[in-house]
């Protein structure tokens, strides 16, 4: 390790000292007892599903020092398979800044070929991006700052279609990063915009479709994050209750207006599930539900981007009932898993598809692809890209994997916006 390396090590492990003596795990229930254990003890506990348990597949838990001992008691006592992720949580997240600053110093900025996709960016540098490419494509890129997050930072989209939205066409809206510690969501929309105006392959996707990207729903917590605490997963208001302060921020992802507050939430502000005082109570989720309300008869397909775990869901999430639009949904899904997993040339964990709360055993309200199903979109879905390196170490996908997974991703929303274009009817 040169001295450059050493001297970040140095920087980056500082920043992580909320996170003394933290620990990681990867727990493995085998059935529907020892998972419904496991949920029992996240408010016990204060614990971090960074994935999604579910039986027969492991997923990762943060635990903090205080509460290490009871967790492991539970698990030894109920059987319930596990094994240390992370042993040593500080320095793992160091390590993992470490690999962005080695390869850092000349990528993180805009060049000829506009953003580079071989390390995580900056807030500034994604916005530069988008305003840059506004200005280059002006005839057929528009960006839209139509509010400014809590902490006051514009919140940007782009508009991309070759009339002007003036037309009939299906409109496609694609988000990313409500939960800020989702770095890997953000490359993925980007990309998609690359696509669309920069490189274009498939032009009938904007002839024939209006598209909406939208990379950074939750700019505050993206920040937050980068800059401080890299597993934050909220907004970061205060104003929601009277621990605001010391408990900010409200998880976007639970804060949409349908069946709100019902399940998968919490009603601690100091959880990462608190669903917020009432349904939008975020300015970042009032802004989705703008654009939603805007184009509610023209939206053929609705993407959010989420890691990580492999999977294509669907709604109802809120209950696990099965939607209307069931077998379309999942036959569109299906298609997308194949159209990655085609294109991959790494070896993540096939996708799955399904219905999110029958898939993940776990009902969660409040999320953006139910309330968009409920407004009568027909195709929504949450894409939960690859969020690890390929050993399941860390708690980044390490950046060389950044474009081939954007590449993927992109592959699956081609022909998810193809198929969706053979189904919907303008009404």
């Amino acid at each position: 390790m040169n001295v450059l390396l050493v001297f970040l090590f140095t920087l980056v492990g500082a920043k992580h000292e909320l996170y003394e003596g933290w620990k990681s795990f990867f727990v493995k229930p085998s059935n529907l007892e020892q998972l419904n254990t496991l949920r029992n003890m996240v408010h016990k506990f204060e614990l971090d599903f960074i994935s999604h348990p579910t039986v027969h597949t492991a997923a990762v838990v943060v635990v903090k020092p205080p509460h290490q001992h009871g967790f492991l008691t539970i698990l030894a006592e109920e059987d319930i398979e596990h094994w240390i992720h992370v042993e040593d949580v500080k320095a793992q997240l160091a390590f993992d800044d470490q690999l962005i600053e080695a390869q850092d110093t000349m990528k993180r900025s805009i060049g000829t070929e506009g953003i580079t996709y071989e390390n995580y960016q900056p807030l500034e540098v994604i916005y530069e991006y988008l305003e840059t490419t506004a200005q280059k494509y002006n005839e057929t890129v528009t960006i839209v700052t139509p509010a400014n997050s809590f902490e006051g930072r514009p919140i940007k989209y782009l508009k991309v279609s070759k009339d002007n939205f003036r037309s009939n066409k299906p409109v496609i809206i694609i988000d990313a990063c409500i939960h800020a510690r989702e770095w890997i969501t953000i490359p993925a929309v980007t990309y998609a915009i690359h696509k669309l105006v920069e490189n274009v392959t498939e032009p009938d996707l904007l002839e024939n479709f209006d598209w909406i990207l939208l990379p950074v729903v939750n700019p505050d917590g993206y920040k937050y994050s980068y800059d401080v605490e890299r597993l934050w997963r909220k907004t970061r208001s205060t104003d929601q209750h009277v621990l605001g302060s010391i408990c900010p921020g409200v998880d976007g992802n639970r804060n949409y207006n349908f069946s709100w507050n019902s399940a998968g939430t919490s009603k601690n502000p100091c959880s990462d599930q608190f669903a917020g005082s009432k349904p939008f109570s975020e300015i970042e989720t009032r802004v989705v539900d703008g654009i939603l309300k805007e184009y509610i008869h023209k939206i053929a397909l609705y993407i959010s981007m989420h890691s990580f775990g492999s999977m294509i869901l669907y709604p109802w999430g809120h209950d696990g009932t099965i939607s209307k639009q069931e077998s379309i949904l999942h036959d569109v899904g299906i298609k997308m898993a194949a159209e990655i997993l085609k294109s991959s040339t790494l070896q993540f964990p096939k996708y799955k598809v399904g219905n999110s709360a029958m898939l993940l055993d776990y009902t969660a309200s409040g999320a953006s692809d139910d309330y968009t199903h409920s407004l009568g979109v027909p195709l929504t879905y949450t894409f939960e890209l690859p969020g690890f390196d390929l050993d399941g170490s860390g708690f980044i996908l390490n950046p060389k994997y950044i474009k081939q997974v954007s590449i993927d991703t992109w592959a699956g929303v081609v022909i998810g916006a193809r198929e969706a274009g053979k189904i919907f009817t303008i009404t």
